[in-house]
């Protein structure tokens, strides 16, 4: 039994084989065909490379957040035994919420209604987009929309200006914009903007960073901020108490040049706006620290944001030449054509290797 075995199985390679001969043969039949899917391949690849460019702008950079730790932080490692994380910090900005705020309306809306210069033309780049797709156009003969202008108050926008700038939004985070960490054990984030317009992708991400780094530090500083503006407040204000104060005891004793020394009432005014001096000078001294201090914290909160990479001229593109177009579609539509022969002729039911025997 394991001898007719061997033989059947030595006959069904040798017909594989001989299989394997008689398809190469079918191949070579079929050059025509073969060729001719080719060159329809190339022509494909030819028509390809006019189709429209895509541009991409790419902007990099390094976020890092200082730690609010301090004192706590020599006890970090005491508290991890009790459970308790102290070296975990949650904010607005934390982890991934920050590539969320650059796909926000109001970061792409604050962008596109930015103005920039384009061949020597100021122009808001919202009206720069909707001129270079002709949206105006086709707003006209759709939506019988015959003026739109974007300059001026957002809050005052009406309806209409409303949800073409939601509408741009929308498409922005689909097909324009993407926000992404190359690692998420690493501080840098990269923006590219992809688009038809190679000035308009490098403003646009040019301005879009800005703009989000620019609200980014704002608000991380913005309770900072805000203490140390009172402060400063408070410390003009005891000022100039403290300055009219010393000025009441220059007065009292301009007042009596030649007191008698017997009469002790006429030194109370004196005595009365010696003490406004010194309570004063104490409680201008408290709020000089404490605004010190503010200055200190405000410092600390600003967070480190550095530039790696901006999008320079000419912007990186999906743009293939002729030749190379050429070239890719003949060799693509003769691969897949030869393999698509040399399959179907090898995988032919009626032909198969065995297959007389099986009938039989």
């Amino acid at each position: 039994m394991n001898k007719a075995s061997n033989n059947d199985e030595a006959i069904t390679l040798r017909e594989f084989a001989g299989r394997l001969g008689d398809t190469w043969k079918y191949v070579k039949k079929k050059w025509s065909v073969i060729l001719i899917i080719a060159i329809i391949g190339a022509i494909a690849g030819f028509a390809y490379t006019f189709k429209k460019t895509y541009y991409t702008a790419t902007s990099s950079f390094v976020l890092e957040e200082n730690s609010k730790m301090g004192a706590l932080s020599q006890y970090s490692g005491l508290a991890s035994l009790a459970g308790i994380n102290l070296n975990s910090e949650s904010g607005l900005f934390q982890g991934d919420n920050i590539l969320e705020l650059y796909k926000s309306r109001t970061m792409i809306e604050k962008a596109l209604l930015t103005e920039s210069e384009f061949n020597g033309k100021k122009q808001l780049l919202i009206d720069r987009y909707i001129d270079f797709y002709e949206l105006r156009h086709k707003w006209k003969s759709k939506d019988q929309i015959d003026q739109i202008d974007f300059k001026g108050d957002p809050a005052k926008f009406n309806r209409t200006q409303d949800s073409i700038i939601t509408d741009l939004c929308d498409k922005f985070n689909a097909k324009v914009l993407n926000v992404k960490k190359l690692d998420k054990k690493l501080s840098i984030i990269v923006v590219q903007v992809t688009d038809k317009d190679e000035l308009f992708a490098r403003e646009f991400n040019n301005r879009l960073v800005d703009m989000v780094n620019n609200f980014y530090v704002q608000t991380k500083t913005k309770k900072s901020y805000q203490n140390m503006v009172v402060l400063q407040h408070q410390a003009d204000s005891v000022r100039s108490v403290l300055n009219a104060s010393i000025g009441g005891v220059a007065s009292a004793a301009d007042a009596t040049p030649n007191a008698n020394p017997q009469m002790l009432t006429l030194k109370v005014t004196g005595q009365r706006k010696q003490v406004d001096v010194q309570a004063s000078s104490a409680v201008y001294g408290e709020v000089i620290k404490n605004l010190e201090l503010a200055k200190i914290a405000l410092r600390q909160d600003v967070p480190l944001i550095q530039i790696i990479d901006k999008p320079v001229l000419p912007l990186s593109n999906d743009h293939i030449k002729k030749i190379k177009g050429v070239v890719l579609g003949f060799f693509l539509a003769l691969f897949i054509s030869t393999s698509f022969i040399t399959l179907k002729n090898l995988l032919s039911p009626a032909k198969l290797p065995g297959q007389t025997k099986r009938h039989e």
